[in-house]
């Protein structure tokens, strides 16, 4: 009972601490990174709900599908002068 509360406190910070940093940090592929693992530790909350399909469908539609995308876009339309600043 006390292991599932500190886990579950620890993956809400984590959830937290990473949502936080896709809204303040000033580079679009770190922004990304943080977001997948705001949808990873979404996905371990559904677990520790017992909730394994919609574990499944968060981490194959967001993390697989949204991220993958959002990632393309960023490396396809950065800009060379300034990736090498």
């Amino acid at each position: 009972m006390v292991a599932e509360t500190i886990a579950f406190a620890l993956f809400a910070f984590i959830t937290l601490a990473s949502s936080l940093g896709v809204v303040v940090v000033d580079d679009v592929w770190h922004s990304a990174l943080f977001l997948g693992a705001a949808l990873l530790s979404v996905a371990v909350h559904f677990v520790m709900l017992q909730a394994e399909f919609l574990a499944a469908i968060q981490i194959l539609v967001y993390v697989g599908g949204v991220l993958i995308l959002i990632s393309f876009a960023v490396m396809l339309t950065r800009d060379p002068e300034v990736s090498t600043r």
